[in-house]
């Protein structure tokens, strides 16, 4: 089965039983976000990822990685991605060890019969997938130290940020709720979900599987998708809120009046948390020490002016209706 980009064409329609509510989740994805990125610095323009592009590519040739076992892969856009390479996480937030753990054990079947023979690069894993799974996990590892860890967690804030806000739709007002602005390009009527498509449309049922949501920063526009495959769980990836201003540096007005009231320390975090994010990303985006950070948002929090939200290994903060009102007067 091969992951395909899907811009807007033809419509796939998507029926949703009670059971496939239900058993609709989220999770994030590292290993996709590099599959995707990969895409992306490969063919980016000037664009939202162009920063993290002009960065990432001398740092790349500097560790003079090659990136031929990946790359040959993934082909330009409307190609679509080996379904092997990207099987759907079977947990919230698994790691990239994790999820390249069940890459290498990979049945080798199954990667003869959906990578594109025609690919330069490609004989070989089809050839010995063994031996060509091992080093493709070892050539994703080592792209992640080099391009991806260094903005993990502004990535990671980024895509749970959209889950909280979805969870909180989907509790407000159910499936309707959750569907109805999370992509322009799909939309929710009476049980069913439809998605505009460029290749595939027509019917297809979850058959009590439900769906599984991967917010992706390096998806967009585009939305892939996998809902054919006998043996994962049907998958969308679609780009999350927040994508647009990832790579910005956040600059936000800070109050002197609440400044005055709270210090500058808090004042400034609290300015910050105009979308959730993490210890880490609030350090390094205000220059405070990780420290300080924590001991200011506990603080926070015991005033009712911030909450805490576990997600998997990460605690996100966001500002509470108290703290919105505070910034915004």
């Amino acid at each position: 089965m091969v992951l395909e980009s899907r811009p807007e064409g033809g419509t796939l329609e998507i029926g949703f039983s009670a059971e496939d509510v239900a058993r609709t989740r989220f999770a994030v994805s590292p290993l996709w976000e590099v599959v995707a990125s990969v895409r992306v610095l490969r063919d980016t323009g000037p664009g939202v990822h162009r920063p993290w592009a002009e960065r990432v590519r001398p740092a790349l040739a500097a560790a003079k990685l090659d990136l031929t076992p990946l790359s040959c892969l993934i082909g330009p856009p409307p190609a679509g991605v080996p379904g092997f390479l990207v099987a759907p996480p079977t947990t919230p937030q698994p790691s990239l060890d994790v999820e390249l753990a069940a890459l290498r054990s990979m049945p080798h079947e199954l990667i003869r019969t959906t990578t594109p023979a025609a690919r330069e690069g490609v004989a070989a894993l089809r050839a010995d997938p063994e031996r060509g799974l091992g080093r493709l996990a070892d050539v994703i590892a080592a792209y992640w130290e080099v391009a991806m860890a260094p903005y993990w967690p502004r990535i990671l804030t980024v895509v749970e940020g959209d889950i909280l806000y979805r969870a909180k739709r989907l509790a407000e007002g159910g499936a309707r709720r959750l569907f109805d602005d999370l992509d322009p390009r799909l939309t929710w009527d009476s049980g069913t979900l439809q998605v505009m498509h460029r290749c595939v449309r027509g019917e297809r049922r979850l058959d009590g599987r439900g769906l599984l949501l991967v917010p992706s920063v390096f998806a967009g526009p585009r939305i892939f998708s996998d809902v054919d495959s006998p043996d994962w769980q049907p998958t969308l990836r679609y780009p999350p809120r927040g994508t647009a201003t990832l790579w910005e540096g956040r600059a936000q007005p800070l109050s002197d009046a609440l400044a005055g009231v709270l210090g500058r320390g808090r004042a400034l975090l609290l300015a910050e948390l105009a979308a959730p994010a993490s210890t880490t990303d609030l350090a390094r985006r205000t220059g405070l020490s990780a420290g300080g950070v924590s001991q200011h948002l506990t603080a926070m929090r015991a005033a009712g002016l911030v909450s805490a939200h576990r997600t998997g290994r990460v605690v996100l903060y966001a500002r509470t209706s108290v703290g919105e009102s505070l910034v915004a007067g």
